[in-house]
């Protein structure tokens, strides 16, 4: 049932957790944040949902959080460019929110049959996002 990448990553074990309510062995599994970051995600303002199943939002508590809280616009990065981004882009857009992508916040596969992912997504990001723009853009757009 799986697809190709989502059968790779249960073989290698890359997002392995003890449970999906567990955060045993998160911190410095290569799955934690990035540590410049915690201070942001942890700052008691931050929400982060429950893990997407496989690509886009469509399985966790996503669009709910957004829509208790009002929030209508949305910065979107993320690391499989061409997979999970696009497909939470896409849903985002479907359920109504104002979607901008940061194409330097966002990483892509690339293989050597099947090509470039990252070129793959920021082709379709320019046609459905509202924006596709920079962190340092994103930065000044949020400055007071």
């Amino acid at each position: 049932m799986n697809g190709p990448l989502e059968a790779n990553e249960f073989e290698t074990g890359t997002f392995a957790r003890s449970g999906v309510l567990s955060l045993a062995e998160f911190e410095n599994s290569g799955a934690d944040w990035v540590t410049r970051f915690k201070p942001y995600i942890d700052d008691g303002k931050t929400i982060v949902v429950s893990p997407h199943k496989v690509f886009g939002p469509q399985t966790n508590d996503l669009t709910l959080q957004l829509r208790k809280r009002q929030i209508s616009k949305i910065v979107l990065g993320g690391m499989l460019a061409n997979m999970c981004v696009e497909s939470h882009l896409r849903e985002l857009l479907e359920q109504g929110f104002e979607v901008s992508v940061v194409k330097d916040a966002t990483a892509g596969p690339r293989h050597p049959v099947w090509g470039d992912g990252y070129k793959a997504a920021m082709v379709n990001f320019q046609f459905l996002a509202h924006a596709v723009v920079s962190t340092d853009e994103v930065v000044q757009a949020m400055s007071p």
